[in-house]
C-alpha cells in the first residue's frame, strides 16, 4: 500500500490544529481510510480537536522509561528484555479509533535532547505507516520532524495563516526553510484561516504574490469553531454545514483528496 504523507505546518495560534482536524474529518467521511495521524508538535492537542482521549503519549513513555532505571524495584517482567519492554509500551502509545489510529508524540517533562523521542517517533511511523492510505502530521513551525528525517517524503505540505500580513510573512518563512532545507515536497500550498467573510484584504494578497505561495485557499471566521471551543466540544466536529467547514472541504476536493 503507498502511503501518502499530509504535512500541516504554520505557527501558532493561527488555527493550525483545527484546520489539521478537519483535514481528518473529511478524510475519513470520503471513505479514504485507513489514516494514521501523527500530533508531532509537542505543544499541540489534536487529539481534543478530534475529541479523542489520549491516557499516554510517546515523551510520556520515554519519561517513564528514564524514571525506570531509578527505581527501587525493576518494573521490567522476567525474561523480558529492556528494549522489547520499551517496545511493548511504545506499541502500547498507538490509539486505534473507529475512523483512524493515531501516535501523540507529546512533550518531554525532563531535561535535555528530545532526540531519543523523535527516534522513537520514526521506529513507530516506519512500523505502521504501510498499513494506512493517509498519514497525516500536524507539525510544529519549525519543520524539525521534516528536516530531520523523522518523517518519510511528503507528499502535500499544507502551511497554515491567519488572513493578517505579518502571518503570510511567518509561513512565508516555512516556505523559504522548506526550500533551503532542500524537502521537495511533492507540493505545498498556502490555505489562510480565520478571513472575514472568507475574503482576502489586498494588502494580504500582494504579500502572497509577494512571497510567491500558491494559495490553495480561504477559510472563513466562523463563530461555530469558537463555540464549539468554548464548550469543550471537539472544534473538528462543527456540522458539514458551517461555513469553514464547507471552505475546507471545497479545498481537498480542489486538490484530489
Amino acid at each position: 500500500m503507498s502511503t501518502h504523507t499530509i504535512a500541516v505546518a504554520g505557527k501558532g495560534g493561527v488555527g493550525k490544529t483545527t484546520t489539521c482536524g478537519m483535514i481528518v474529518e473529511y478524510l475519513t467521511k470520503a471513505g479514504k481510510g485507513p489514516l494514521l495521524v501523527v500530533d508531532a508538535d509537542p505543544n499541540s492537542n489534536l487529539n481534543e480537536v478530534l475529541g479523542v482521549d489520549v491516557e499516554m503519549t510517546l515523551g510520556s513513555i520515554r519519561e517513564e522509561m528514564a524514571r525506570s532505571e531509578l527505581a527501587p524495584v525493576n518494573p521490567i517482567p522476567a525474561g523480558m528484555t529492556k528494549a522489547d519492554y520499551a517496545q511493548m509500551r511504545f506499541n502500547d502509545a498507538l490509539i486505534e479509533e473507529d475512523d483512524f489510529d493515531m501516535l501523540v508524540m507529546g512533550r518531554s517533562e525532563g531535561k535535555g535532547c528530545y532526540c531519543f523521542v523523535n527516534g522513537i517517533l520514526t521506529s513507530q511511523i516506519n512500523r505502521y505507516i504501510h498499513n494506512y492510505n493517509y498519514m497525516i502530521v500536524d507539525n510544529e513551525a519549525g519543520l524539525e520532524h521534516i528536516s530531520r528525517g523523522v518523517l518519510p517524503h511528503v507528499d502535500t505540505l499544507l502551511l497554515v495563516s491567519d488572513s493578517s500580513r505579518r502571518g503570510i510573512q511567518a509561513v512565508a518563512r516555512i516556505a523559504e526553510m522548506v526550500k533551503e532545507l532542500g524537502l521537495n515536497p511533492g507540493r505545498m500550498g498556502l490555505i489562510v484561516n480565520r478571513a472575514p467573510d472568507g475574503q482576502l484584504n489586498a494588502g494580504v494578497k500582494e504579500e502572497i504574490e509577494k512571497a510567491g505561495l500558491t494559495l490553495y485557499g480561504v477559510l472563513p471566521q466562523d463563530e461555530t469553531v469558537y463555540e464549539y471551543d468554548c464548550e469543550g466540544k471537539p472544534s473538528a466536529k462543527v456540522p458539514e454545514d458551517a461555513p469553514v467547514k464547507v471552505a475546507l472541504n471545497e479545498i481537498m476536493k480542489k486538490l484530489n483528496f
